[in-house]
């Protein structure tokens, strides 16, 4: 069943057969723990040979090892296995209700759904209905593509947000009944998933109806103060760069398809990902800040002021005694029309402060003075960091300058996304680690 308009499907849902263990079967997702093989060594010894999407993924911490053809191909052929073996069962077509408990949430409602990949373009001037939520980079493709295209099975650690302050979509399933599809605690201080297949008409034409009416074009300009733009409806949250990987296998198949029409209902032009709505109290935004190293401040700082003014802008610099000044200097210039970078550096710390910015996010316009710095300064480097106290330990060490950023709001992602297009790299994160997706539901993508 499909619902075109929306670009949304109604898929067939593959879940282990009775008697698999669930809390073995699920893993987190494979783009997370990739600087801790440590956590990945346990969670092999908790599959423990048993049935697990461990055997379906491909951990990125183990990417640039010798032997990942090898890899790819023993993931290829447990997939077949599991399906030859039943070890995974069809369940009727429907979508499946999710409720994610973690240690910093006691629950996160999600939706499993198909979305059509004809309605997604993650260029950067992007109009479609489904929308890239950070800019691309076409690098990270390739490996990810490597095991997508020969895959007999999809297992989606995607999530999908969708911008739904009245709760019409998700919400209201949970107000019926619905046969249980699972439930069970995950791994390693995961938390807890439950899950219910949603099957009958009237649920799914529900869902259908409310989607399209966060949609329509009249309803959608109104809610976001705009004029001509073009509807999303779908924004990405986590595995922007999975999605891109499905797009651009649809888009091969298309390329090499001897029959134009015939290839259009190949299973492989939708994926399966997890709709989740922004306005859920159970997700949150992390920012994720910056550290430079092997630079001088010095000329960091010229170059920041002169980068600015040619942008039309202007940045002044005022350092402070310590981080209680910042903080104090935070509240002092704040602004409708100012941009205001905290930093530290050497172990002094300073707050540039930006007058008339181009662009509606803090991070993106510390992001494009750092790209142009950094393609302008030979040796310099830049790493992503989660938590100010790393900032501040690492940016205090010689030739390092740590920039804080502020937690993005989720309730302005939607219109600056449709203003701005594709947010810089690494601009949120939706929670911790533990919280990501686990793998658990698939879906056939070969014929």
């Amino acid at each position: 069943m499909n619902f075109d308009r929306i670009a949304l499907r109604v898929p067939t849902i593959l879940l282990p057969a009775e008697g698999v263990d669930m809390t073995r079967w699920a893993v987190i997702a494979c783009d997370q723990y990739t600087s801790d093989p440590d956590y990945w060594a346990k969670v092999r010894e908790v599959v423990d040979g048993a049935p697990s999407t461990l055997e379906l993924i491909f951990p990125e911490i183990f990417l640039e090892e010798e032997e990942s053809a090898e890899r790819i191909a023993g993931i290829n052929a447990a997939m077949d296995r599991y399906l030859a073996e039943g070890i995974l069962q069809p369940l009727p077509p429907g979508f499946v209700l999710v409720d994610r408990q973690t240690a910093h949430a006691p629950s996160r409602k999600g939706l499993m759904v198909a979305l059509d990949l004809e309605a997604y373009d993650y260029g950067a001037a992007s109009t479609s209905l489904i929308r890239a939520t950070e800019g691309t980079i076409l690098d990270r493709l390739p490996p990810r593509i490597r095991v997508r295209e020969k895959a007999s099975l999809e297992l989606p650690h995607i999530m999908v947000l969708i911008d739904d302050p009245e709760r019409t979509v998700i919400e209201p399933l949970f107000d019926k009944e619905h046969p249980m599809a699972y439930d069970f605690p995950l791994m390693l201080g995961g938390g807890r998933l439950r899950g219910w297949r949603v099957e009958d008409e009237g649920s799914i034409a529900g869902v259908a109806s409310a989607l399209a009416a966060l949609a329509e074009p009249a309803a959608f300009r109104k809610k976001y103060a705009l004029q001509d733009q073009a509807p999303v409806l779908y924004a990405m949250g986590d595995g922007n760069h999975s999605f891109a990987t499905a797009k651009a296998i649809w888009e091969k198949l298309k390329r090499e398809a001897a029959d134009s029409t015939a290839i259009m209902d190949h299973p492989a032009r939708w994926a399966l990902v997890e709709l989740v709505n922004i306005h859920d109290p159970g997700l949150e935004f992390e920012p994720i800040h910056r550290v430079v190293f092997d630079v001088d401040f010095s000329k960091l700082a010229r170059m920041m002021t002169g980068f600015f003014a040619a942008a039309g802008s202007s940045c002044r610099i005022l350092e402070v005694a310590n981080r209680a000044a910042l903080d104090a200097a935070l509240q002092a210039e704040k602004g409708e029309t100012r941009h205001l970078l905290p930093l530290v550096a050497e172990g002094h710390f300073a707050l540039a402060v930006i007058e008339n910015p181009t662009l509606q996010l803090t991070v993106a316009t510390l992001q494009g003075f750092l790209d142009a710095y950094l393609a302008e300064t030979a040796g310099a480097r830049i790493d992503y960091i989660h938590g100010e106290g790393s900032v501040t330990a690492l940016g205090s060490r010689p030739g390092n300058v740590g920039f804080y950023l502020p937690a993005l709001s989720k309730h302005e992602l939607f219109k600056t996304i449709i203003l701005d297009g594709a947010l810089p790299r690494k601009t949120f994160s939706m929670g911790e680690a533990d919280e990501k997706r686990f793998y658990l539901e698939c879906r056939r993508i070969g014929r």
